[in-house]
């Protein structure tokens, strides 16, 4: 049987792993072959000392070479349209479901310019986007061929990780085990299984955000965000100023940026959370539905930097006033209730 004994053999020694040793612990793990023991060593290991820009390349290309891919529309309104996903790490307290919102708005407002994999799973909360989608009529677990008539039809999909990622199992025993969050976490966001060259990902860590930057560069991103709020949340927030890394063509570049700058003013953190699923469906609705506040003004804005990104527009702030008219038109939540139509279709 193979073993991760050399690597962490080099971690004892005070070494990370290059990306050619991560590529190779990883096909181990994948492939079931890794012992409990050597695999909580090893994930324990990189959380005291860090997961390094080599280990997460090295692991993603692993990871995305095992997944199980959505196709790309090859005609229609969205063939020409830049992939992009919206999936980030977790871990930060949590809010109403930003990311899944921004992907269904953007996408509704896009003008067949942008399409949307939402990549997600289930959460510790009992609210994640998995268990929100579901709750608003969605099959979670449609196979992946209706996932690519929904990008084909609507420019938005939702792919739930476990149902991509089958190989990722061999790992879950020890990672529930652990009780922590590991490397895991940080790669969840970088395999898209439809391939998505942009993306949007927060995070709760400043140091996760430049490292997740940096991989995306490595791994041939066209564009992408990374960001965190000072407040330490990890969407685009109106609460407090955000750090954002931005990977353009191979480069990382940092900045800051307020939402004051395109006219949202602060917001406290308890403005925007979801105290139950309930809660959350009924904060999705709300905005979907065109109701104004605090909650509307955050996936508005979160959806206008999604268009950014994906170059659908120049500015977050165009980016806004489509994802506004999107939302005031009825767009936005027609193309909820026809990704509900089309993937319930698939179980019947």
């Amino acid at each position: 049987m193979a073993s991760l004994d050399h690597n962490l053999s080099a971690y004892a020694a005070g070494h990370s792993m290059s990306e050619g040793q991560a590529a190779s612990a990883f096909e181990v793990i994948l492939a079931g072959r890794a012992g409990d023991d050597e695999l909580r060593a090893l994930l324990g290991a990189i959380n005291q000392r860090g997961a390094t820009v080599d280990e997460l390349v090295g692991a993603t290309r692993v990871i995305r070479r095992h997944a199980t891919p959505v196709e790309r529309p090859t005609c229609g309104v969205f063939a020409a349209a830049k992939l992009l996903d919206t999936c980030g790490t977790g871990g930060a307290p949590k809010l109403f479901n930003v990311s899944t919102l921004a992907a269904i708005i953007a996408a509704a407002a896009g003008d067949g310019k942008v399409m949307v994999a939402k990549h997600g799973n289930v959460s510790r909360t009992g609210r994640g986007s998995a268990e929100l989608m579901q709750a608003l009529g969605v099959r979670i677990d449609a196979p992946s061929r209706v996932q690519s008539r929904c990008l084909s039809e609507l420019g938005v999909c939702f792919s739930l990780a476990p149902a991509h990622h089958p190989a990722v199992r061999h790992a879950s025993a020890v990672r529930k085990s652990m009780g922590v969050p590991t490397i895991f976490n940080l790669l969840g966001p970088l395999a898209n299984p439809a391939g998505a060259e942009r993306q949007m990902m927060g995070t709760w860590s400043h140091g996760h955000a430049g490292l997740l930057a940096e991989a995306l560069a490595r791994l041939g991103s066209e564009r992408a965000i990374v960001y965190s709020s000072r407040d330490g949340l990890d969407e685009l927030t109106t609460t407090e100023v955000n750090v954002v890394n931005e990977v353009v063509e191979g480069r990382v570049m940092q900045f800051e940026f307020d939402a004051a700058r395109v006219g949202l003013p602060r917001r406290r953190i308890d403005e925007l959370q979801a105290s139950s699923l309930d809660d959350a469906v009924r904060i999705a609705s709300e905005v979907l539905g065109g109701v104004s506040g605090p909650c509307a003004e955050l996936a508005v804005l979160n959806a206008g930097a999604a268009l950014w990104v994906g170059g659908a527009v120049g500015s977050i702030a165009e980016g806004m006033m489509l994802s506004t008219s999107a939302i005031a038109s009825g767009h936005a939540l027609g193309t909820l209730r026809r990704l509900a139509e089309i993937t319930g279709e698939s179980a019947a």
